[in-house]
């Protein structure tokens, strides 16, 4: 833990950055993420509420923790500017030849307009980073970044990660360490993108089994779920990678 702490200062310093911004989604996370920031330079973070079609228990469980640490927070409502995003797109689509259509249907509508909030939320992070002189504190971990579990130019287009290295149950044995409220610890993982979603639902298959084969290899799940997670961690890899370009 002190070792993030101290890296995340080196950083800040390396850019001539005042501080950090982080999204604080009501999750174990970002809740982490933002003590590590605050311990690395006290009075220079800046947690940001961003509902958007939201669980309101995520807007709560944010307020807990930004009132557990002291941080100070932005509250910024972005249903308008999504509402308004979303039906100036669906607009333009509609008049899209059937021909070039593809995946269709609520899942494929569902996860587009998550992607959408998950966006609108980065832009707004930026801005106030950039208002403010500060660095975008991402809240990946190694088990979602290993698969792509994230938006891409969303909550995955951040200036720095600091528990990437790290696997879920690695976070939340941190977040212990830091004094995150049990209820954020206990609480199931979700990107809080639509209603009921959660991470392991959407996924697939558990944080837990995913860390098997994370830390043992194939060996560590049935031979079923380990094709699988190669097939996510090969068809994702380019939300890890910046975008190619032609050889010369």
């Amino acid at each position: 833990m002190n070792d993030i702490v101290t890296w995340l200062r080196q950083r800040a310093t390396a850019a001539t950055a005042r501080g950090f911004v982080v999204g604080l989604s009501g999750g174990l996370d970002s809740a982490v993420v933002a003590r590590l920031c605050q311990l690395a330079i006290p009075g220079q973070v800046a947690g940001v509420i961003m509902p958007c079609r939201s669980d309101p228990n995520d807007e709560a469980d944010a307020a807990l923790v930004a009132d557990a640490f002291g941080l100070t927070t932005f509250h910024v409502d972005l249903n308008g500017a999504f509402e308004t995003v979303l039906d100036s797109a669906s607009a333009a689509l509609a008049a899209v030849p059937s021909e070039m259509r593809g995946a269709t249907g609520e899942a494929a509508e569902r996860i587009a307009n998550g992607n959408i909030r998950a966006r609108l939320r980065m832009a707004t992070l930026y801005y106030v980073a950039n208002s403010l002189e500060y660095l975008v504190a991402g809240t990946g971990n190694r088990s979602e970044l290993t698969i792509g579990y994230f938006t891409k130019h969303g909550d995955g287009g951040v200036d720095l990660l600091p528990i990437g290295h790290l696997l879920k149950d690695q976070v939340r044995s941190v977040a212990r360490e830091l004094g995150v409220p049990q209820a954020i610890i206990d609480k199931a993982p979700a990107a809080g993108l639509w209603p009921g979603q959660t991470d392991e639902a959407e996924m697939g298959f558990s944080y837990a089994d995913l860390e098997r084969y994370l830390t043992n290899g194939p060996e560590g799940v049935s031979p079923a779920l380990a094709l699988r997670l190669e097939r996510v961690i090969r068809s994702t890899e380019h939300k890890r990678t910046l975008p190619p370009t032609p050889e010369s």
